[in-house]
């Protein structure tokens, strides 16, 4: 399954799941980062990461690790 990780800058997809340290999982719910919600990668780092997304009226910068503990669709 492709991860939120895997997207390049200008495309979005659904979050399926998010898994990983269960402070940042429930750190992502209560911003309302949850599943359904579509996610678009607005721009990467020079080297990758951290990884700018934004969801609903929100942006948020993540590290490619976290990233890749989301699981899109």
């Amino acid at each position: 399954m492709p991860t939120l990780a895997d997207l390049s800058p200008g495309q979005s997809a659904e979050v399926l799941s998010l898994s990983g340290d269960a402070a940042l999982v429930q750190r992502l719910y209560e911003m309302g980062l949850l599943e359904g919600e579509r996610v678009e990668v607005v721009a990467r780092a020079p080297l990758g990461d951290p990884i700018e997304i934004r969801f609903g009226n929100s942006r948020l910068s993540l590290r490619k690790a976290e990233a890749a503990n989301i699981t899109v669709r």
